[in-house]
């Protein structure tokens, strides 16, 4: 840890630091004997945490901890003072000081940096689970992109988000030159402009591809420093698009002196990884805009490198995601366990990855069905639909539902692709009654106009507003809130991939808080 310490009396931080070692040998300090010198470190370095006396020449203990929470909100600040008043003390911990030791009992040092080591991990944990928010949304954007503009613009707004950085750039090569395409930040640095790849470090990125993290620009030889003068950037962070013959670069910029972690150098790497496809994905497209009458197999192609590129994006949001998940169980096996607050954002880290883990699958489900093969035979959807119920039924047996299916309906359809259908659409609309006493399900079939035959899901829970029904089936969208009803929106896109890959139609009415009807074709076998 890199600790700043707020001490004016010299032997008093001796022993607080010899007291650390004890326990923490690699503890990196910082002391300050001022509020200028106070200020000057606060706007250099990024502290793990604070430890302060109650006051020292021109500011007191109070004043320290509302400035270290203004700059950075969670950080952990412990007071070491001589005041051994457990009213001041209690007064401390309310305005939201970490812990409270007295220098006559350095010996309770060991519980502060437990709560210190403790409110780190939450606090990394918090920033893990919003930054690969980001980057699942990023990502999402991605493989919804159409052109190079496109991407620029998510991912230079989603490179600074993802690491909270206090700048961004997006770099392209341009034969032997670097070409600083676009940038999200503080104050300009160099967008639209170009430079030898052999002078800046994007270039270096990219000429060996790897990262360069850099934690102090003006130390670090790779760095043209009277480039970066007149900008605000003291540290940075630099990786490459596409592991072979890359072709660009993505950057962090920090204003202060940082050392990006390797959660930081992951992360925005995985962005410059999902980028890289995102450009291949994009290069097809644009081609086969042009062809696609005439050469129906390179449009095949294209689907294919998409449905790749959709289960390579999931696969590698799987370990990091693993890594979360399993920390989050390590911290809730702490001791003395968390307790508070600290327990509760702990229960929300936990709750977030498994929404992850959910959308991953979901992601991987639509990519599956794309490479589906059509078996169709004769299946008894009614049988189907009534052990689907009753599945969902053994979930939650103590719930009234009443469930009327006609049994006797049977279907030319694929049956894995069939089975995929209602599950969502049942479990759809046990999801939505869920708030009725007198939820009513039904699953039935009725002719149409033309002669064929549609199959019926209906239900008497929510239902939504007919005015957005024409984004009811686009992948993660959704009508309701997650509060009121969970989920990832990916069940209603499931399934029209599954009614169109039978060659049939997904429509629906319905009423908001009156109930929906799913109803669906699967045209007979040729």
């Amino acid at each position: 840890m890199h600790i700043l310490h707020l001490e004016d009396d010299a032997l008093d931080a001796d022993l607080v630091h010899r007291e650390v070692a004890r326990h923490e040998a690699s503890t990196v300090w910082t002391t300050v004997d001022s509020a200028e010198a106070f200020h000057d470190a606060m706007k250099r370095t990024r502290f793990d945490a604070i430890l302060s006396d109650n006051r020292v020449p021109g500011i007191d203990g109070l004043q320290a901890l509302q400035e270290a929470r203004a700059q950075r909100p969670g950080m952990p600040f412990v007071f070491v003072s001589g005041n051994t008043d457990p009213h001041w003390a209690e007064h401390c911990l309310v305005s939201g000081a970490t812990d409270y030791v007295p220098k006559t009992q350095l010996w309770r040092m060991p519980s502060a940096l437990q709560r210190i080591r403790n409110s780190r991990e939450s606090e990394r944990l918090t920033w893990l689970t919003r930054a690969r928010a980001v980057l699942v949304d990023a990502v999402k954007q991605l493989s919804l992109a159409r052109s190079v503009e496109g991407i620029v613009e998510i991912v230079r707004h989603a490179a600074r988000q993802i690491n909270q950085a206090d700048g961004a750039t997006f770099v392209l090569r341009d034969g032997d030159l670097c070409h600083y395409v676009d940038e999200d930040a503080i104050a300009p640095m160099w967008k639209g402009l170009k430079f030898p790849m052999e002078t800046c470090i994007s270039g270096w990125a990219m000429l060996n591809r790897e990262a360069a993290v850099i934690p102090d620009i003006y130390v670090d030889p790779r760095i043209p420093h009277d480039a970066y003068r007149p900008t605000f950037v003291k540290s940075l962070v630099m990786v490459p698009i596409r592991g072979e013959a890359p072709i660009g670069a993505i950057g962090n910029y920090w204003a202060t002196a940082h050392e990006a972690t390797p959660d930081e150098v992951e992360l925005i790497q995985a962005l410059a990884d999902s980028t890289s496809l995102a450009f291949e994905n994009v290069a097809l497209l644009q081609g086969l805009e042009t062809r696609v009458q005439r050469r129906t197999a390179e449009l095949e192609d294209a689907n294919r490198e998409l449905e790749a590129f959709s289960f390579s994006v999931s696969h590698d949001l799987r370990a990091p995601l693993r890594a979360m998940m399993g920390y989050s169980d390590l911290l809730s096996q702490v001791s003395p366990p968390l307790e508070g607050e600290a327990l509760t954002f702990l229960q929300h880290i936990r709750q977030s990855a498994r929404r992850m883990n959910t959308l991953i699958d979901d992601m991987l489900s639509l990519s599956k069905l794309t490479r589906a093969e059509v078996r169709k035979r004769p299946v008894s959807i009614g049988t189907m639909a009534g052990k689907v119920l009753a599945s969902l039924r053994d979930t939650a047996p103590a719930r009234q539902v009443r469930t009327v299916v006609d049994e006797s309906l049977v279907a030319e359809a694929d049956a894995g692709l069939l089975r995929l259908i209602l599950e969502n659409l049942l479990s759809n609309a046990w999801k939505y009654t869920g708030k009725r006493d007198d939820a009513v399900i039904e699953f039935f079939a009725e002719p149409q106009a033309d002669g064929r035959l549609a199959y019926c899901v209906r239900d008497n829970g929510a239902g939504f507003d007919m005015a957005y029904a024409q984004r009811l089936f686009e992948p993660f969208r959704r009508m309701h809130t997650e509060a009121d009803f969970p989920g990832t929106g990916v069940g209603l896109a499931i399934v029209q991939r599954a009614v169109r890959k039978h060659g049939g139609e997904l429509w629906a009415e319905a009423a908001k808080n009156r109930g929906a009807t799913f109803r669906f074709t699967l045209p007979p076998a040729a």
